[in-house]
């Protein structure tokens, strides 16, 4: 929206916002090393490299990993050590994560790792900086991960020139294809194999993919419920400001700003005002339902933006003037970003739910307030937009399975040294399904709304709502009679996803509040 980034420079990894973490990610913004990116790795890499002569009895160093650290690991060993922790542990299985989602972990890896507290060296994440300008994406099998380890060692596999990456779709031996690219791999030192596979960076990355997701979802979710609120003849009256000043709740009342700009000067609005004592709790409630999910994404934004400022591996090291320390400690844990996913999962539940029952209101001749049964002119020959309900509620039922959390489980791992574990890594690859699938039944809404505010001419449309209808009915034509819907519906998910319904109703009202 507003056009991509065409380029990221890391100053200082607590200046990355999420708009260019996405543009880096998704939009493929060439990423550049700052100086005072560079010169905190090496020093980070240099107080390592101290321990490490001095002999320093350092987890994943001079010990062995998980269980094993009661073993000592001669300095010889390093590079096998670390060697080995990546070859051992690439051991996810399941169908490979999606190019943008792999892309958001090597992202993550350098974020994480970059930010002078892991004692990676420059060179190892200057590789991971070419592979995402080159657009070399790792094969990541997606499944069978607690929140750190199998998935990363894939990823990591690569940087080392073994493993796979994906070329058009199919797997590749990494190394001719680095080469190929100009690029030399990797042979870790001490530390680094460990990093990269340690600490909430994949957890993060898909948490960070999601909560950009989901925000557009429900942003998308309230104009296309606007819509639906004039097709169905809402009373503006349950948007008077003292009514949402009542509840102390900002999201509720910026979400009823924002329904009451774009429904201005609406024909149908001014006609149907006094038309009932109230409307059905999903119109009279929308701007409450509407604010209850942006509280909780707002709230998901902030703990997993800061997840993505944070330092999350083990062992850690910090620089002092006088003496420098490599301490142990346990903050690759993925506690707060997976349940803030989870949180995520709730909202789109909660969002999703307002959006079906807007659809089948829309659809349903006993409730629609005299429109034609399933908003097609001769039913019974005709099925009109029955279906695309059914598709909403399937839809709407897989969210809620979803929404089963994943953080309040845990399985003991590596002969109960980890114990417990967060379980983060489902709860944020689940989040990035549940957005996808609300954007979906958003796209159905929207439709479903196209469909149902024609029957109600010659009254207008608000000006802001019908420039919306108007630009989609330049690809979606009125429903005369049954066709093939399913393009109809991934158009509509497109201009969701692209952000393109969003610039209409901002370019005439500003940005939405949220």
């Amino acid at each position: 929206m507003g056009g991509a980034q065409s380029k990221v420079v890391l100053k200082d990894t607590n200046q990355v916002t999420l708009e260019e973490f996405i543009a880096v990610v998704k939009d493929g913004a060439a990423l550049e090393f700052g100086e005072e990116f560079c010169q905190c790795v090496m020093m980070s890499r240099n107080v390592i490299e101290e321990a490490f002569a001095e002999n320093k009895k350092i987890y994943g160093v001079t010990t062995g990993f998980g269980e094993n650290v009661r073993y000592t690991i001669s300095q010889d060993d390093a590079e096998i050590l670390q060697r080995n922790i990546v070859r051992s542990h690439s051991c996810a299985v399941g169908e490979p994560l999606k190019e943008v989602e792999v892309r958001a972990m090597m992202m993550m890896m350098i974020l994480n790792l970059g930010n002078g507290h892991s004692g990676i060296r420059l060179e190892t994440l200057d590789l991971i900086r070419e592979m995402l300008n080159h657009r070399i994406v790792p094969f990541a099998p997606g499944e069978g991960s607690v929140g750190y380890l199998g998935v990363e060692a894939h990823i990591a596999l690569t940087f080392m020139g073994e493993g796979y990456v994906m070329v058009d779709g199919k797997k590749t031996e990494s190394r001719p294809v680095l080469e190929a690219n100009g690029l030399r791999p990797v042979v870790y030192q001490c530390k680094e194999g460990l990093s990269l596979l340690n600490g909430s960076m994949t957890v993060t990355a898909l948490a960070l993919l999601a909560l950009h997701e989901m925000t557009v979802a429900v942003k998308n979710a309230e104009v296309a419920g606007t819509l639906a609120f004039e097709a169905l003849k809402g009373t503006i009256k349950a948007l008077d400001p003292r009514i949402l000043a009542a509840k102390h709740h900002t999201e509720q009342q910026g979400s009823g700003r924002n329904i009451l700009r774009m429904l201005e000067h609406s024909e149908i609005c001014e006609k149907y005002i006094d038309d009932k004592v109230q409307d059905p709790y999903l119109l009279r409630a929308m701007a409450q339902i509407n604010g209850s999910v942006k509280r909780l994404v707002n709230e998901a934004h902030q703990v997993i933006v800061d997840e993505m400022h944070s330092s999350s591996d083990n062992p850690e090291v910090f620089k002092g003037e006088l003496q420098s320390d490599v301490l142990m400690c346990g903050n690759f844990d993925g506690s707060y970003v997976g349940s803030h996913c989870d949180m995520l999962c709730m909202a789109a539940s909660i969002m999703g739910g307002l959006a079906e029952r807007c659809i089948d209101r829309m659809v349903n001749r006993n409730l629609n307030g005299g429109l034609p049964a399933f908003l097609v002119a001769n039913p019974g020959l005709n099925n009109g937009y029955m279906i695309p309900q059914y598709t909403a509620a399937g839809l709407l039922g897989e969210i809620r399975t979803l929404s089963h959390p994943s953080t309040i489980d845990s399985v003991s791992t590596c002969a109960n040294q980890e114990d417990p574990v967060s379980m983060g890594y489902f709860a944020a690859k689940k989040a990035c399904q549940v957005a996808e699938k609300l954007k979906y039944m958003v796209a159905i809404e929207y439709m479903v709304a196209l469909q149902a505010v024609d029957f109600l001419k010659p009254l207008k449309q608000a000006p802001v709502t019908g420039k919306v209808h108007d630009a989609l009915r330049e690809k979606i034509p009125f429903l005369d009679e049954d066709r093939y819907i399913y393009p109809d519906i991934e158009y509509l998910y497109e201009q969701i996803s692209n952000q393109s319904i969003l610039e209409i109703v901002e370019k005439e009202l500003g940005k939405l509040e949220f």
